[in-house]
């Protein structure tokens, strides 16, 4: 063996992983999540810091080109895998992880595309199934077997090297950054970051320095920043001065008056929708001076209606006449606002109690019972809710009263905390600790009296489209790295949403 492949093998060993998730992959994203955390592999911030692309969650072709310009600014050795299901997880990191630590492999797609069943580059089906068996051989090597059958082939996708198109058969290069889920080394208390990213992919400060660029894709205009935390280009046309663009696709900023009348430089910059610890699919569109946003619009959903919603799958099925217990429902809820306080946390700049949120969340879903999670989810409350550090960071931050957001068809926790994003955080911990003492409650659910994780659900105007609709008015003015922490305290599911929905969110 030469020394290429001994260290290529060692490398490999523990990959940094990049993890996408598209619309309707929430059940992938947390099987991931899971996985990554038992073999201890660590997210990538950028994709320069990836080894291994990881996207969660159904083919959506609008992603298809953000995904390939992460894919050119991944570095080599380099491998891309798609898993539609959570039982393909484990097999597909395994896979990987046996195409980053083979130099044949990696040799052959530095000359030729990788295989991706969903490319539309029109190669031929002999290259296609030989990149696949590849991958089967590498893959019994580095973890004792391989896939069983080989699998149906429009459930997983995979691909490594680095020809001219990425995961999504996007020629063009990009310079976006994917910010992955945070992986700060400093608590709250020693660090003001927010676990943002500049359009190049920093980390900046959500509370002190809020100055951070998240950019991302909204398939209709140039570069990005995070559901990397910040860093994905967009695509297609530009705004700015004619057609002059920087670096990466940011396009130019052109003059334009400030709320003061002074003639500063604007530039159009799309949030989403593909960042990391960001509502996946969500699109922002903002025009910033200097780190200011001046106006906030939302854009299209990456993707149709999804026809089930993970964390309202209850209320969907009560509705339907479907029998459902209460505990079944509030575990769910219970776990749906453990994820988004760790979205929250994450982009504050607490990875360790984010980790804890995750865990009990998982913990939640998996069953476990309220004499074993109580204890724990009393602390974790405890420490977040009464950390002053968090509340200072992120304190006055768009604030919105019970009034205001009743006026807005707004329900659920966001309604209720009638404040700023410390109230509303507040109000997910005291909910969930409510709903775990619940657990073991047999009564049938009553939609109507029980709320769904983001409020009172109605099929025709889900609750996340009032949530959505809040955005842009609380965005504008505010700073940009604070802008991420607004969108994280509300956190509302696209999943939920459906084209009609968001228009009328919008209007």
């Amino acid at each position: 063996m030469g020394l290429t492949a001994v260290l290529m093998r060692a490398a490999a060993a523990r990959p940094r992983v990049l993890l996408v998730t598209s619309p309707g992959g929430t059940a992938v994203r947390l099987a991931v999540e899971a996985e990554l955390r038992s073999r201890d592999w660590p997210l990538a911030s950028t994709p320069a810091g990836a080894d291994v692309m990881v996207v969660a969650g159904p083919d959506c072709p609008r992603l298809r080109s953000a995904l390939g310009r992460l894919w050119q600014d991944m570095p080599q050795p380099r491998a891309y895998v798609r898993a539609t299901t959570a039982d393909d997880v484990p097999e597909l990191l395994d896979a990987g992880r046996a195409c980053l630590s083979s130099p044949d492999r990696q040799r052959a797609e530095a000359r030729t595309p990788g295989c991706e069943d969903e490319d539309p580059s029109g190669r031929d089906d002999e290259h296609r199934e030989g990149c696949e068996s590849e991958h089967r051989e590498e893959g019994r090597a580095e973890s004792g077997h391989g896939r069983s059958g080989g699998g149906p082939r429009d459930q997983v996708h995979r691909e490594s090297g680095s020809g001219d198109l990425g995961p999504g058969g996007d020629r063009r290069s990009g310079g976006a950054d994917h910010e992955g889920h945070e992986d700060h080394e400093v608590s709250p208390g020693g660090d003001r970051r927010s676990g943002g990213a500049d359009r190049e992919g920093h980390h900046g400060g959500s509370g002190g320095e809020r100055r951070n660029a998240d950019a991302g894709h909204d398939g209709h205009q140039g570069h990005q920043g995070h559901d990397g935390h910040q860093g994905h280009h967009g695509h297609g046309g530009h705004h700015g001065s004619g057609d002059m663009e920087m670096p990466g696709g940011v396009p130019m900023a052109e003059p334009g008056e400030d709320r003061d009348g002074l003639t500063l430089d604007r530039l159009h910059l799309p949030l989403g929708p593909v960042l990391a610890d960001w509502p996946a699919g969500l699109v922002v569109r903002v025009v910033l001076q200097g780190d200011v946003i001046q106006q906030a619009d939302l854009g299209e959903l990456s993707a149709g209606r999804v026809t089930d919603p993970f964390w309202a799958r209850p209320w969907i099925l009560a509705s339907a006449g479907e029998p459902v217990a209460v505990g079944e429902a509030v575990r769910r809820r219970a776990a749906a606002r453990l994820d988004s306080l760790g979205r929250l946390l994450s982009v504050a700049g607490w990875p360790a109690e984010a980790v804890t949120a995750r865990r009990l969340r998982d913990d939640l879903l998996e069953e476990a019972p309220s004499s074993v999670l109580l204890s724990r989810a009393e602390r974790f409350a405890r420490r977040v809710g009464r950390s002053r550090t968090l509340h200072w960071l992120t304190r006055g931050i768009g604030p919105v009263s019970t009034a205001d957001a009743r006026a807005a068809g707004v329900s659920g926790p966001a309604a209720r905390a009638g404040g700023d994003v410390p109230a509303r955080y507040r109000q997910w911990l005291t909910e969930v600790l409510d709903d775990v003492r619940a657990l073991d409650s047999t009564a049938p659910l009553d939609p109507e009296a029980w709320e769904s994780p983001r409020g009172r659900w109605d099929a025709e105007r889900p609750p996340s489209a009032a949530l959505a609709g809040l955005l842009p008015g609380l965005l504008v003015g505010a700073e940009l790295g604070a802008a991420r922490l607004v969108v994280a305290s509300l956190d509302p599911d696209p999943d939920e949403l459906s084209a009609p929905s968001l228009e009328a969110a919008r209007g």
